[in-house]
């Protein structure tokens, strides 16, 4: 179950009401949640008294977009207790290294952005994180092409509704 998915579960705005949605996560251990997160920052001061290690269904997911927000997130994120880590470039904006960070993640995503202002994903930084996962024996899922695809030095314009689809049918995930 995917905790507020158009928001972060770790923005200060849920501060009031989070406590009362880790009581319904303890109670439903028989449910797994996720939740993405740019606040990674702020974790530690967000969990449960009883979080220990983590709790198992609770996937954490960070979200990067860019070198410089992987490093200093991800270099957070590597030192939390979390027992099921998931790494989300979504959108990816940039070519991003994620090699030093892979310790321990289960799942790295990658998309691009889906807006007629959205800033190009070129498929060379796609393959890029394929290969760095592949090397870790991480899970690697392409999930969606961005609205400004590059391809082969090709740019392509892709309508919204087959970002997911185009991004399928590259087959490349691990």
């Amino acid at each position: 179950m995917y905790l507020c998915i158009s928001t972060d579960f770790l923005i200060e705005d849920a501060d009031e009401w989070r406590s009362e949605c880790w009581r319904m996560i303890r109670e439903r251990s028989d449910l797994h949640f996720l939740f993405l997160t740019k606040c990674i920052e702020r974790f530690m001061g967000c969990i449960p008294e009883d979080w220990n290690d983590g709790y198992d269904n609770v996937t954490v997911g960070c979200t990067v977009e860019n070198q410089d927000r992987a490093d200093y997130r991800l270099s957070i994120f590597n030192q939390l207790p979390i027992k099921h880590k998931n790494i989300i470039c979504q959108p990816l904006i940039e070519e991003i290294n994620l090699t030093a960070y892979l310790d321990n993640v289960e799942l790295v995503v990658v998309g691009g952005e889906s807006d007629r202002n959205a800033r190009p994903l070129d498929y060379a930084w796609v393959l890029s994180i394929r290969e760095q996962c592949s090397a870790r024996k991480v899970h690697f899922e392409f999930r969606q092409c961005g609205t400004h695809f590059i391809k082969d030095g090709k740019r392509y314009t892709l309508s919204t509704r087959d970002l997911c689809s185009q991004a399928g049918k590259a087959n490349i995930n691990y």
